[in-house]
């Protein structure tokens, strides 16, 4: 999505590019919190992923407003991205092996 809107310039680039990472850096902190341990039962297990599902929309609804309210990013390429990554994203969870 950054490329596609590199065509308009640098700001919506860079908007896209930072609402895309949103997602991979909340999805990476809830999986380093779900696997860090090896699980002691399941409430244990249930806990953490609450805790990490948690910290992933903290992080990605902070960094929306960080991007959008704070450095005033463009908010369509910011959405596109984070739209277009968490779709993948859920995507990638349909195939199983």
């Amino acid at each position: 999505m950054a490329l596609v809107f590199l065509a308009q310039g640098w700001r919506p680039a860079t908007g896209a590019f930072a609402g895309g990472a949103l997602v991979l850096i909340g999805t990476a902190l809830l999986a380093a919190r779900m696997f860090a341990d090896p699980a002691q039962g399941a409430g244990l297990a249930f806990f953490r992923f609450i805790a990490g599902t948690a910290l992933k929309w903290l992080v990605t609804i902070g960094g929306l407003y960080a991007l959008i309210g704070v450095w005033e990013l463009p908010p369509l390429p910011v959405l596109t991205g984070f739209t277009a990554v968490l779709l993948v994203n859920l995507l990638g969870l349909r195939f199983k092996e």
